[in-house]
């Protein structure tokens, strides 16, 4: 009988995509804990009273941006193996508390998602060109064509757009402007011209803000990018810089971009993460979080949440990780040990001696690693005892051990 527990979060915006992932998971048997309604505009902080009946049995719990997986929802989710995020980001989750605790976190990262993506940056840069907005409100309001020197259409042709994050996102979009005639430079912390493809020039952060006439935002955010686009990177800027930012409201500092708007430094401004402070900017285009929100995403992210949770609660396979490496290995006896582990050598030695000192033999073996972290996956020929998973666990470098039985 399948014991798995998952916990939902709620979403006001992704209500019925939340909802499809509740009920396909409970036909197959899995327990489900829906989390509080959230409210538009705050992000929910699960009180601490609740934290124990919400978590205490969640095997894997599934977020969005709008409710907030900190260190106290990890530490109170004894069981915890996975955190999904159904869409892309996780500015939400504490990422390094998890991968220290060997807690997998996914997200949607399907087709739909990140070329919705990439297609709505594509079609916002060129509203910050042409401004289509002003055209329509001089048509309704029957107001004179513009002279010579009053047109505010700008061609993207020839200008320099600066791909600020070059992760999936900003790959997708570079890719659909490759061909218009732009010159692409790109800023990423970890990506070196070697890795980056060849119609696009990575710079340092200092050049990127002087050479980009038009910049997108494609960052996660963290302490380095919280609110980076400041007043020192606007001084730093072309006047009449055009910015659009889907990636994170907290990379841009509101206070600079209002100034900066009001004094002509930035000409025009797109955000995905309207409040208060953004509605009253002039020059602003703001979207209410519906960047990458297309018919054919909503629909495919279900199921793929679905089908990824699946996966991992009944076989321990990883697919669309953004801390452990991903893998998949067909099943091929029924007992199977997973280890997330420090990506060190001689780690997968340790774990097959130990696993040979028991007389077990392993029928098969996969190993991957992500940078500093790695995960193994044996499937052994009979029941794996108490003692070797507690010899496993103990081994230096073992960050955790579960074991799925079919």
């Amino acid at each position: 009988m399948n014991t798995n527990t998952v916990f939902i979060a709620d979403d006001y915006v992704l209500a019925e995509t939340m909802g499809i992932i509740a009920e396909k998971l409970r036909s197959r048997g899995v327990g489900v804990i829906r989390g509080p309604k959230t409210q538009k505009g705050i992000r929910l902080k699960y009180p601490d009273e609740s934290l124990q009946e919400l978590f205490g049995t969640a095997d894997v719990a599934v977020f969005s941006s709008r409710s907030v997986c900190d260190d106290r929802v990890i530490n109170a989710a004894a069981r915890l193996r996975g955190i999904v995020n159904p869409t892309i980001g996780l500015d939400t989750v504490d990422v390094k508390l998890a991968t220290e605790r060997g807690i997998l976190i996914g997200n949607g990262a399907i087709p739909e998602n990140y070329i919705g993506m990439a297609e709505a940056s594509v079609m916002l840069m060129l509203m910050l060109m042409y401004d289509p907005l002003r055209s329509m409100r001089m048509l309704k309001e029957n107001l004179p064509g513009p002279s010579l020197q009053e047109y505010w259409q700008r061609l993207m042709h020839k200008k320099t757009v600066g791909i600020l994050g070059l992760g999936r996102i900003g790959r997708e979009t570079a890719e659909r402007l490759s061909t218009w005639g732009v010159n692409i430079i790109s800023y990423h912390p970890r990506v070196t011209q070697e890795k980056a493809p060849g119609y696009i020039k990575m710079v340092d952060l200092d050049t990127f803000y002087a050479e980009s006439d038009i910049i997108g935002v494609f960052l996660t955010v963290n302490e380095e990018t919280r609110n980076m686009i400041n007043d020192g990177a606007f001084a730093k800027m072309k006047d009449g810089v055009r910015i659009i930012n889907l990636s994170r409201a907290d990379i841009v500092d509101d206070a600079a971009m209002a100034a900066a708007l009001e004094s002509g430094k930035v000409a025009k401004y797109v955000t995905d993460f309207p409040n208060e402070a953004v509605l009253q900017m002039k020059n602003t285009i703001a979207i209410p979080h519906l960047g990458a929100s297309t018919e054919e995403s909503e629909e495919n992210c279900a199921e793929m949440a679905v089908r990824q949770l699946m996966g991992y609660l009944e076989d321990g396979n990883i697919k669309n990780s953004v801390n452990y490496p991903d893998l998949a290995m067909e099943r091929a006896t029924d007992s199977r040990i997973c280890v997330f582990h420090k990506n060190v050598s001689g780690t997968i030695s340790k774990i097959t001696s130990a696993v040979s000192d028991f007389g077990i033999n392993i029928e098969h073996f996969t190993n991957r690693s992500k940078g500093d972290f790695a995960y193994t996956v044996c499937d052994i020929n009979g029941e794996a005892p108490d003692a070797l998973m507690e010899k496993i666990s103990g081994l230096s470098d073992m960050i955790r051990i579960n074991l799925i039985r079919a």
